[in-house]
């Protein structure tokens, strides 16, 4: 299990991002074989049908990539779009009724940054310990399936 080696406040974000990635990192050092994950559902799961809730190997992948966007940064927003939505985003920059709309948009949202702010902080807060539980999870029934339970 990887050491947290940079000290911050308990709830600061940079902690919950530095417990997060170490989290995600030792899931990847434990489960040396991800495919035994696939069907096998996390314990808070056994009510839903077994089509709607993901399994561990949805899961595992999931936190994977959430835990390369943490580390290394998101991609261009423009990359991005054209990734989601297959190529709409060069669709929308060049129409200029909608350049107008942003444009008065980001007026009137200046005016509430700082409110913007500590909701979605607050949320990435909340969402990245949610996610760091879920990878302790995904590890934990990981170990418990090959009898690696200490």
């Amino acid at each position: 299990m990887q050491v947290l080696t940079k000290r911050y406040p308990k709830n600061c974000l940079l902690t919950v991002m530095d417990r997060y990635s170490a989290e995600v990192h030792n899931m990847e050092q434990v489960v040396m074989i991800p495919s035994l994950l696939r069907d096998v559902q996390l314990s808070g799961h056994e009510g839903r049908a077994q089509a709607e809730a993901p399994d561990l190997y949805t899961y595992f992948t999931m936190l994977k990539a959430i835990c390369v966007d943490v580390e290394h940064g998101l991609l261009p927003r423009e990359e991005w779009q054209a990734k989601v939505a297959g190529g709409e985003a060069e669709e929308a920059k060049n129409g200029t009724a909608e350049t107008e709309e942003v444009e008065d948009e980001s007026a009137s949202e200046e005016l509430e940054l700082e409110a913007q702010f500590h909701l979605h902080f607050s949320s990435l807060h909340h969402i990245l310990i949610h996610l760091t539980k879920k990878a302790q999870e995904v590890t934990r029934k990981y170990q418990e399936m090959t009898g690696q339970v200490w």
